[in-house]
Parts: C-alpha cells; structure tokens; sequence
C-alpha cells in the first residue's frame, strides 16, 4: 500500500474556484466535476477528508456595504452560499459515488443535517467525505476561521489550502509588489508577527498551539493536492513553532 505524507486532510475550496470563468453563472461544471474526480482519488487513496468551501462566487462582504446591505445579514448570506456550494460538490460526489456527509452549521434541515462534532467525527473517521458548510453559524467568523476548527475537531493533520493565482505565500501581495519575497516554510507565530495575509488572525490563533498543518500552493492544477499528500514539498508549509 503506497505511503502518504498526509492521511487526514480538509480541503480549503474557495468559492472563487467554482465560478465560471467565461459566462455570468456562479458554479462551472467542469471545475465541479474536476474538485469531484479530485476527492474520489484523494478517498480512492484511503485518505480520510473534510471540506471546507467559501462563498465568494456567489456573495462577498463588499456587495453588502455597496448596497447598504446590514453586516449581519450579509455574513448569514455569505454562510448560506457555502450551503450552496457545498450541496452542489455532494451531489457530484453522489454521482461519482463517493460516500459524503453535508453538515450545516445553519439550521437547514431539507438540505443538511445539522452540524454534530461526534457525527461529523465518526463519518470522517470511517472516511466519508465530510463537507462543513454554514460556517460556525454566527456572524463575524470567516472561512478562514471555520476551516482551522474544523481541522482541529477532525484531528486533522494538514489543511490544504489551494490558492488561485498565487504558489504559495509571499512577504506582501506578489501581483501587487514585484520585490515580494517567497516563503518556503515558516511558523504560525511568524505569521501573526509579520501580519501576513494567509488566514484571518482569529484562525492562525487558534492553529498555532496546535499540531495541525497548513499547506498553501496554486491550485490552478488540482493535480497538487495529490503531490501535497503524496510528499512533495512545493509551495509554502507553515506549522507550530
């Protein structure tokens, strides 16, 4: 049986990644049914996964201060579209027959079962794929947030985080600033010291104690999260100090 750097993964899908490129629609199927090929290999691999997804291709926090939209409500519509998003990838996993697990933080019991850590742990465990949606089903916590709790409920071992147009994680904005400096490998501490933006300062709080690392590489090829769990050391690893 092959060997793997990482056995208990949550994928970290933004929701960015879902959209069509070319029309005005906010899912692709084609992306779709890529992520839905990627976790069937990863589950294929006997690798036990979570997922974690956003809500950007569908509501982001500006079009809520643009339309005088109040900021509670537009954080519940945010959770709502990662309901969405998360109900489209289970159906894909359905159709590629991959044992899943919808849970919302949300109360959306037609759509998802209500989000239980003793449940949501036991699926995870027997390996069908969990997908966390709703977020933590309060207003003001992020994705970002979201997905380092969830991963430390798991005892899971990394986050993979796939990034669109970035490799990895940088001193400043890489588009922005042409003397941004790569970073192969740093702590989590480094990154609260030096305020770079990987994750939300609530996230890498609550990550830094703990065992649970964070990978962070283009996801322009979904190919790479396998790579990353089969130990191939590209992009930018952070960790415990």
């Amino acid at each position: 049986m092959e060997n793997f750097k990482y056995n208990r993964v949550i994928l970290k899908i933004s929701g960015e990644a879902l959209e069509d490129d070319s029309s005005r629609l906010i899912l692709s199927a084609t992306k779709l049914n890529n992520i839905g090929k990627l976790i069937k290999t990863l589950v294929g691999y006997g690798i036990k996964v979570g997922v974690v997804c956003g809500a950007g291709n569908i509501f982001r926090g500006r079009i809520a201060e643009e339309a005088g939209i109040d900021s509670i409500d537009g954080d519940y519509m945010g959770m709502i579209g990662t309901v969405i998003n998360l109900k489209a990838i289970s159906s894909i996993l359905n159709k590629y027959e991959v044992p899943n697990l919808l849970m919302s933080s949300l109360e959306v019991e037609d759509v998802a079962k209500k989000y239980n850590l003793n449940e949501a742990r036991k699926a995870y465990d027997s390996g069908t794929v969990v997908l966390f949606a709703g977020g933590l089903g309060r207003p003001k916590i992020t994705t970002d947030t979201t997905v380092a709790k969830r991963a430390i409920e798991m005892n899971a071992e990394v986050i993979l985080a796939g990034k669109n147009g970035v490799d990895g994680v940088y001193t400043s904005d890489p588009n922005k600033n042409k003397d941004a400096k790569f970073i192969k490998e740093t702590n989590y501490q480094y990154v609260l010291d030096l305020n770079l933006k990987v994750m939300d300062k609530e996230a890498i709080e609550l990550l830094k104690d703990t065992t649970v690392v964070t990978r962070v590489f283009s996801m322009e090829d979904l190919e790479n999260f396998v790579k990353v769990i089969k130990g191939d050391d590209f992009g930018t690893t952070i960790k415990k100090e």
